[in-house]
């Protein structure tokens, strides 16, 4: 089950069902992890005090080194700026500035004064200093040369001297070199005449800036494609309370706090208010906001607190017809993010290697018993009705890449039949019996990869009903199955999804199989007594999204201020 979908959207306390053998190995896994993070956060507090130490000795020392040299007629151009100078003392022209994006070939013989972060300083003997200047992700490389009343060693030794990090103003003319820059995102050079610090950096940073050079470009796109597309579907954008009177899924997994007297607790999901919305004829309504979970496990994909994509919506007929909704929604956003974040990407992919996210242009629909027989003959077993663990998630999710599609009936050029009949092959199964047939398999490889799943992107539905919410809609051919789904990115679920039942008294009903007391959820189910349209929806955890899409390993690396167990 997914830790972005609602379990239960009551306002008030609602009994935790019993849990499956999976969740109970996960409890276990949760008390190990706690022990972990205690260990570990004490151990971090012990090096940040260290670091702390060493970056004020660090500090005094450069405070000494680094200063301007009173006997150089030319220390009017360098320098750090006094705080009187930048207590808004004189109203600037902005216009005065160039960003350090807008520096191109155009701008050559033209002076230019910008202001960034030195995010690299190399010295090349006493003559010469290179600094590669960083403003909103685009990199720009100076150089400092001595030259006749104009640059002087000491102002040579004074921007070598500079810590990185350090925010400065450089002054100086644009040019072109004959060779391309490798080390910068603009492809010309700014001739320093004049620099200055505004503000000096540690000169320990507590980090590489390289380990933390993750753009947070990807996240904003992400939101906004996923905001864009669903308007041009007819969706209303909502934004429900994060402050609520009780839990909206149940379980401990809660924050806790005093409203004025009266206990509450911060929001797991707008699971119950999306749903009102629908009961309130929105129609089709989406919501982006804050999602807090008091998550104990210390895990690479979980967080307390993440940006939540919610959706719910009518539905007519199917709840095939949510799951068109995730399939042509998130193909879009993989598509946008690929061709307009081809930038982003890249430096994403300097730093943490990763494939491409293999999708299909119609996304590829499971069922839980086909990913269940797919597992059991690649030898693993599972329970047929019980919930998929992490591991299984994964194995599916690499059989999936790997698998081909259903053959029916094969022919090669001689008319001889390879395959008959309905069945699903492997592709050594299939490459044994070309070569049966005394075909070249080279002349059929193509023709054998196009059948591929060949997908990293895929939804897995009709679930056990027995591992769902007590509110999922039962499938109406077989009880013991239901009208949910999960979706996955390189074998990890991202979303939860399922049709809700609308009708109170089997509601009523569902609730009571569950084991679950009616008055703690009869607000909730008192909702639908006005009349309810038959809907459904799901969560995703933006977070996790972008970190399996950009292929990496810790979802801390897309969240600009990560808040973990």
């Amino acid at each position: 089950m997914s830790s972005n979908e609602s379990q239960s959207p009551s306002s008030g306390s609602v009994p935790e069902q019993p849990l499956p053998p999976q969740h109970q190995q996960e409890e276990e896994e949760d008390e190990s992890s706690k022990s972990q993070s205690k260990k570990a956060a004490k151990k971090e507090a012990a090096k940040q005090e260290k670091l702390r130490r060493r970056q004020e000795a660090a500090l005094a020392s450069s405070g000494q080194s680094l200063s301007v040299e009173e006997d150089d007629p030319l220390s009017a151009n360098y320098g750090d700026v006094p705080l009187r100078e930048l207590q808004s003392k004189v109203a600037a022209d902005l216009r005065d500035w160039t960003e350090v994006g807008a520096l191109t070939e155009a701008l050559k013989d033209q002076h230019v004064l910008v202001r960034g972060r030195a995010q690299a300083i190399r010295a090349v003997g006493k003559n010469m200093a290179f600094l590669v200047l960083r403003e909103r992700g685009f990199t720009v490389q100076c150089v400092v040369t001595v030259q006749p009343d104009a640059v002087s060693r000491q102002m040579v030794r004074y921007a070598a001297g500079l810590s990185r990090e350090s925010i400065v103003d450089v002054e100086g003319l644009v040019s072109v070199p004959s060779v391309p820059i490798k080390g910068a995102t603009q492809q010309v050079e700014v001739q320093v005449h004049k620099i200055f610090c505004i503000n000096k950096a540690m000169p320990t940073l507590p980090i590489n800036i390289e380990d933390a050079a993750r753009s947070e470009v990807e996240i904003e796109k992400a939101l906004q494609i996923f905001r864009q597309f669903l308007l041009s579907e007819g969706f209303v954008e909502i934004h429900t309370p994060k402050l609520i009177a009780g839990s909206s899924e149940g379980g401990a997994a809660v924050f806790k706090l005093d409203y004025k007297g009266q206990p509450a607790c911060l929001a797991q999901s707008p699971q119950l208010h999306k749903q009102m919305a629908i009961c309130g004829d929105f129609g089709r309504v989406f919501e982006i906001g804050p999602v807090f979970r008091a998550e104990d496990s210390f895990t690479h994909r979980h967080l307390c607190e993440f940006t939540g994509l919610d959706v719910e919506m009518e539905i007519k007929k199917h709840y095939f017809e949510v799951m068109d909704i995730v399939d042509r929604l998130f193909v879009t956003m993989f598509d946008t993010l690929n061709e307009n974040c081809a930038k982003e990407l890249e430096a994403v992919g300097r730093q943490y290697p990763f494939e491409p996210l293999k999708y299909l242009r119609s996304t590829l629909r499971l069922t839980f018993e086909e990913g269940i027989q797919m597992l059991k003959d690649a030898g693993v077993e599972v329970d047929p009705l019980g919930d998929l663990n992490t591991e299984t998630e994964r194995k599916l999710g690499q059989l999936v890449l790997e698998k081909l599609l259903l053959i029916l009936i094969i022919y090669v050029p001689l008319g001889e039949e390879i395959i008959s009949g309905a069945q699903r092959v492997v592709p050594e199964f299939l490459t044994e019996r070309a070569q049966a047939c005394g075909i070249d398999v080279k002349t059929v490889s193509t023709y054998i990869d196009s059948f591929r799943y060949g997908t990293e992107f895929y939804i897995l539905h009709r679930y056990p009903l027995g591992i769902r919410p007590f509110y999922t809609m039962p499938s109406y051919d077989n009880p013991s199955y239901s009208n949910s789904f999960d979706v996955f990115i390189r074998g990890e679920e991202i979303i939860s999804g399922a049709q809700r039942v609308h009708v109170p008294e089997f509601l009523t009903e569902r609730a009571q199989a569950c084991g679950i007391d009616v008055k703690t959820v009869s607000t909730y189910i008192d909702s639908f007594r006005y009349g309810a349209p038959p809907h459904g929806g799901f969560g995703v955890g933006l977070e996790r999204v972008v970190m399996l899409f950009c292929g990496l390993n810790n979802i801390r690396k897309t969240s600009l201020f990560p808040r973990d167990p």
